[in-house]
């Protein structure tokens, strides 16, 4: 009985693989410091040519952006996309809003939680897929100042333990 290798992969096969990656164009770190995530959504975003090519070159920030519900859509404000730099009269605005792509059950969710006390959906992560833009938004809490100070000391007592262990390991 033989045992067959495992095949390698063709050249075009890497592309594709290497085309379907996800590639994060910007995060939104200060929203996992201010907020505790609840629940998270994948959003299509609909955007102009020259947003798109100023999104290839990798600029964006997310940490101004809020979702709003606004007639049975969703809609992400507050996200600065900068000019496309080889754009013309054609050129978008950076801070313009933009209409996202979610199912009616998801915007209708997200409708009904936004209406309870303290919950707000925020962007968290802005990425292409397959060649399309798309965000990760996550329904979201805002924290305490003091429940804020207490993740960032969980976080260091964890990087130290961490550290002490690799430093234990090594002896």
């Amino acid at each position: 009985m033989a045992v067959e290798k495992p095949r390698k992969p063709t050249a075009a096969e890497r592309a594709k693989a290497a085309a379907d990656a996800k590639k994060v164009i910007a995060r939104n770190k200060k929203a996992l410091h201010d907020y505790s995530i609840e629940e998270v959504f994948e959003a299509g975003v609909v955007l102009t040519g020259t947003e798109v090519k100023a999104l290839r070159a990798g600029r964006a920030s997310l940490v101004d952006g809020w979702v709003e519900i606004d007639g049975g859509e969703a809609w992400l404000h507050g996200v600065n996309i900068p000019e496309y730099a080889q754009g013309t009269w054609t050129n978008h605005a950076p801070k313009r809003k933009r209409k996202l792509l979610l199912h009616h059950g998801e915007i209708a969710k997200l409708w009904q939680r936004t209406r309870e006390k303290g919950l707000t959906v925020v962007p968290l992560e802005l990425y292409f897929v397959n060649g399309r833009v798309k965000v990760e938004i996550a329904l979201a809490r805002g924290k305490a100042e003091w429940d804020k100070r207490e993740t960032l000391r969980r976080r260091q007592d964890d990087l130290e333990a961490r550290r002490a262990m690799r430093e234990a390991n090594k002896r």
